[in-house]
């Protein structure tokens, strides 16, 4: 349990935090991008944030692709260019002596619709089995939902048991995730911040943490954990205005699982988590800093429907792969995901009832649409040369890559059609890209995540009450349930600064991504500093990003450095020889 000195600064201070909740704080004017300071020659971040991927998922056999003769569905082999740096993959030990009960196994590409895995918080915990890393198949396989995923079953022990989460993709099928690595750079060393899933990842890039919970699910409170065994109330919800006050009391506690965000009419009824404190789009908005947060689907009718399934689609690219079976195309699934959409949990930057931005000259700015928008306002914007600074991209469910919705077919369609598009801007030549992934999933690495914050929660407890997550009996001198870091994920930088065909193994993490915003827009400001009601957010502890760039030859404003473009086709993932139209 942490200190009373903690607990005693949580009471003094909560009436306080919940008086400046209710009060708008007045942002500063907003300057375009391209007048800041900024620390590096980029001016425009883009982050691209993917569903549910390991790095070993990815990019086990980086930069091998099998290459199978005689399969019609496979693209022209993939080959690397020379001088490839090698990854933290697959060896021959692990191909062939794993120490889970199944070696790692390929996943073809006409395969890549799997069945979705166990990433519960408790159960990554439990498949790392204390840096073995080997009680995946006990802990993370899952079996299928429906007879159209992928999702392997062996004989193990007299019982049919799911596999899948053994299993891996490589150049045959995430191919243009490949590519990019080999012009641009990626790292073998990128952590999500913490175990568990979805809704804690998105909360982790803009907070860098997990904790201030003010309440919790009605249906499954213990979604929330409190430490001293005490309480916070149920949520209800969800509202339609942020002028409306989430319950609370005293006490604020850790968002160990899914939960949908309060302020958001969208989210199911009593399935609903309010977070307090500041994120990243509060630091922004305090700087005069222009952002977006951009999902596919966001945009609604003036009347909702029910649960917001507006916009649907079939798995596009998997679907025309395999010859579009009606079983397939039949299978529609709504584009927006409300726990996706992490500014949704915060009084201060949530936008209840999606509302569009006043004009396409506001995007980035704050209007009623509160700096969160529908996908097709970021192009708008980018059409009148209106980028923001900042700007964060969330794919329609179809595109996001959360095995047992979507698959590494159509994340490819809409990951190389943004980069084919975002190269062709003027805002190219200042322009980065991060691609980063919000959890794992609990697809299998390899690789024992250090341990930077301790946890000794019951949900931090295997079996015979052995501690995962640090030193039995150590203190929790912070709020628990924050086991830090999680489970490896991929992480790429295009950019034409990035350095080409690198690969960084400088530790990094999810709160890099804040880190970064923080360095080159903010001074180096952090979200929390630890002297009031919040710990220190993992902002200040996470690596810098510079290790994925060159800025050598670098100078300020357009026109600075030889821009680097690679136009790759969506269907296949290969480089063109020119340009798209």
């Amino acid at each position: 349990m942490y200190t009373q000195h903690f607990r005693a600064a949580c009471a003094s201070l909560f009436a306080s935090m919940m008086l400046a909740m209710t009060q708008a704080s007045d942002p500063a004017a907003a300057v375009p991008a391209e007048s800041l300071e900024t620390e590096t020659p980029i001016e425009h971040l883009i982050v691209i944030y993917q569903e549910n991927a390991s790095f070993f998922n990815y990019f086990a056999t980086y930069p091998v692709a099998e290459n199978p003769l005689g399969d019609s569905a496979t693209p022209p082999p993939f080959e690397a260019r020379p001088d490839t740096p090698s990854v933290n993959g697959l060896d021959n030990s692990l191909a062939n002596f794993n120490p889970n009960l199944v070696n790692p196994f390929r996943i073809a590409r006409l395969d890549s619709y799997t069945c979705d895995q166990n990433h519960d918080y408790q159960a990554e915990l439990e498949a790392r089995n204390q840096g073995l890393m080997d009680m995946y198949v006990e802990f993370g396989a899952r079996p299928a939902k429906d007879p159209t995923q992928f999702c392997l079953e062996v004989e193990i022990g007299g019982t049919m048991t799911p596999v899948t989460d053994m299993g891996y993709f490589d150049g045959n099928t995430v191919t243009g995730l490949w590519n990019y690595a080999q012009y641009f750079a990626m790292s073998d060393n990128f952590f999500a911040t913490m175990n568990g899933e979805s809704a804690r990842g998105h909360i982790n890039l803009i907070q860098a943490d997990a904790y201030g919970a003010l309440c919790t699910e009605v249906k499954k409170p213990e979604k929330v954990w409190v430490d001293d065994g005490l309480m916070v109330p149920p949520c209800n919800g969800p509202v339609d205005s942020t002028t409306i006050m989430a319950p609370a009391n005293e006490n604020l506690g850790t968002l160990v699982d899914d939960a949908n965000p309060f302020w958001d009419v969208c989210s199911e009824a009593d399935e609903t988590v309010a977070m307090s404190g500041r994120n990243i789009g509060d630091l922004l908005n305090d700087h005069g800093i222009t952002w977006g947060y951009f999902q596919g689907g966001f945009a609604l009718p003036s009347a909702p429907p029910a649960g917001c399934t507006v916009n649907q689609h079939p798995k596009v690219a998997y679907c025309e792969a395999i010859g579009n079976p009606s079983s397939c195309t039949s299978e529609l699934l709504a584009d927006y995901v409300p726990h996706h959409n992490p500014f949704q949990y915060y009084q201060s930057t949530a936008n209840p009832m999606h509302l569009p931005p006043s004009s396409t000259e506001m995007i980035g700015q704050t209007d009623q649409a509160n700096h969160l928008y529908d996908l097709t306002d970021f192009w708008d914007a980018a059409a009148i040369g209106n980028l923001p600074a900042v700007s964060f991209l969330k794919p329609p469910a179809y595109q996001n890559g959360h095995p047992g919705q979507s698959d590494p077919l159509d994340v490819q369609v809409f990951i190389v059609n943004t980069l084919n598009q975002l190269q062709q801007l003027p805002e190219w030549n200042s322009m980065a890209v991060f691609i980063a992934w919000d959890d794992s999933d609990g697809w299998y690495d390899h690789v024992m995540p250090p341990i930077i914050n301790q946890s000794s929660t019951t949900f931090d407890m295997g079996a015979d009450d052995q501690l995962l997550c640090g030193e039995q009996g150590a203190p929790e001198l912070n709020p628990g349930a924050r086991c830090v870091y999680g489970p490896r994920t991929p992480f790429l930088v295009i950019s034409p600064f990035a350095k080409e065909n690198y690969v960084s193994s400088v530790l990094n993490d999810q709160t890099s991504i804040a880190r970064f915003i923080e360095d080159n827009w903010l001074g180096g400001e952090r979200i929390a500093d630890g002297t009031g009601v919040f710990p220190e957010s993992f902002d200040a502890k996470a690596g810098s990003l510079m290790d994925f760039f060159d800025f050598s030859t670098a100078g300020k404003g357009q026109g600075h450095k030889t821009q680097r473009q690679i136009f790759l086709d969506p269907t296949t993932g290969l480089v063109l020889k020119q340009p798209p139209n």
